[in-house]
């Protein structure tokens, strides 16, 4: 398997070298050259395997020899997640379900994909150096830094936007004390941390100094690791035989690419609903081929709160029938002038299958509340909103509809416990959370700035950068 730049002006890599790359040379993202495509008989054959075993066999067309022992880096990975099905499914209606996707070490979707990329990372490295740079709207961080601290080679630096991360959020990432972990919280938003990262990729002179990757979902490693729980959530209810519907709670759009890249594998999937918070950019998108930027206004769901949904631009890549000059034509204009001119032929081919759906924070405190007073179940903002996008966008009688669960309620728990009136009780291994020490800088939102932080963490001192002024958590 090898993989290509939407922007079309990179070499094509194989999986390790695009897992070690992150963002493509010519700043677009990498995607398989032709995708994997699993017979109905191939789908059957998967029914009843432990989710570590399913995880390695939808992955490994994807990996294609690059990696040693997949399924045993799958069994490890998942090994200490909380739940022995690892994505348990929760019925909540008649043809509704809920996919868990929070029951690994840091209590959000994100495990199920770091997890394993933490374990690719030091296979694929042998023992060489690498820094790992992200950015996060709250759960990528703690996942990545739970699954990176003190591996050997690696040095991990996190950005996230100051005081817009929940209390739990902030403190899974702050307080790792291991030396290989560097916190950077941002004055400014998600979209000013993502733009940043981008941005030390395109560096030459940064990548000369340090060897850099990404565990933001720009890497498609991270996508790869995230569509075998489509597979398993659609098995369990009897695909291939039977088609089922997905709602997702969307941020970054990694997510339910990772749906759309199950369904174009071969899983019948009917629908794919967006949910969307106050942040409406993608179900703007949808209903009226509105992709505008407008500010991001903080809301109950922080991990949502972003404009600019990277990922977005592999499934335009895929709309313009793999145009990749067109394809960065469209994502340079939509920089320039905040608003992205899609093809009304592209846009219209995403209407089979996807379709959008936005809340509120009124409407996600009242549906966190309705949920528990109708059946019990304690949700939290993101997954709320996945489940009221579920309950309102259904397709036809007879498909089963499952919401994305993405983050487990005691993350966020002022809200959860003010819309149901139940506090939601941290897991053992996190007792203890708010008596952590922590450890963060706040920088500004300067690029010289946070590459000087970045290199010193790495052990490096690039007289060449300018240190913009920090203050020490």
């Amino acid at each position: 398997m090898r993989y290509v730049s939407t922007r079309g002006r990179a070499p094509a890599l194989d999986f390790g070298e695009v897992l070690l790359a992150g963002l493509a040379p010519d700043g677009g993202l990498y995607v398989p050259e032709s995708w994997p495509r699993f017979s109905a008989a191939e789908i059957r054959e998967l029914r009843g395997l432990p989710y570590a075993e399913l995880a390695a066999a939808v992955m490994a067309p994807f990996v294609d020899g690059a990696v040693a022992d997949l399924p045993g880096l799958c069994r490890a990975a998942y090994a200490d997640f909380a739940h022995c099905a690892v994505v348990p499914l929760v019925q909540l209606e008649t043809e509704l379900f809920v996919l868990e996707l929070f029951h690994g070490p840091t209590l959000a979707f994100k495990d199920l994909a770091m997890q394993l990329l933490g374990r690719l990372f030091e296979q694929v490295l042998d023992g060489e150096s690498l820094t790992i740079i992200g950015a996060t709207s709250g759960d990528t961080g703690a996942a990545a830094i739970e699954a990176l601290k003190g591996r050997r080679g690696i040095t991990i630096a996190i950005l996230h936007p100051e005081g817009r991360v929940s209390e739990v959020q902030r403190r899974q990432m702050t307080t790792v004390a291991a030396a290989n972990v560097g916190n950077f919280a941002i004055r400014g938003s998600f979209d000013d941390c993502q733009d940043l990262v981008k941005a030390m990729f395109a560096d030459q002179d940064l990548r000369s100094e340090l060897r850099v990757s990404a565990v933001n979902s720009i890497n498609w490693a991270r996508i790869a690791a995230q569509i075998p729980y489509y597979f398993a959530a659609a098995l369990a209810l009897g695909a291939p035989d039977r088609a089922v519907a997905f709602s997702v709670p969307t941020g970054n759009f990694g997510n339910v690419l990772a749906g759309w890249a199950a369904a174009r594998m071969g899983l019948p999937i009917a629908r794919l609903v967006i949910a969307c918070n106050r942040n409406d950019i993608l179900a703007r998108f949808l209903a009226a081929n509105d992709m505008s930027l407008r500010p991001v206004e903080p809301s109950l769901s922080p991990s949502m709160d972003i404009q600019v949904s990277s990922n977005f631009e592999r499934l335009l890549f895929e709309l313009l029938e793999r145009n990749a000059a067109e394809t960065e034509r469209i994502m340079r204009g939509f920089r320039a002038e905040g608003r992205m001119a899609v093809p009304d032929g592209a846009w219209r081919r995403m209407q089979p299958l996807f379709c959008g759906f936005a809340l509120d924070d009124a409407g996600t405190e009242a549906e966190i509340g309705r949920l528990y007073r109708a059946s019990g179940y304690l949700a939290d903002p993101h997954s709320a909103i996945g489940i009221a996008g579920a309950r309102a966008r259904r397709p036809e009688r007879g498909v089963a509809m499952i919401a994305a669960a993405t983050a487990h309620p005691a993350k966020f728990p002022a809200a959860v416990e003010r819309a149901s009136g139940v506090s939601p009780a941290l897991p053992a291994q996190l007792a203890d959370l708010y008596q952590r020490p922590e450890r963060c800088e706040v920088v500004a939102n300067d690029l010289a700035a946070v590459e000087a932080k970045v290199c010193a963490l790495a052990g490096k001192n690039p007289a060449r950068k300018s240190i913009a002024e920090s203050d020490m958590r």
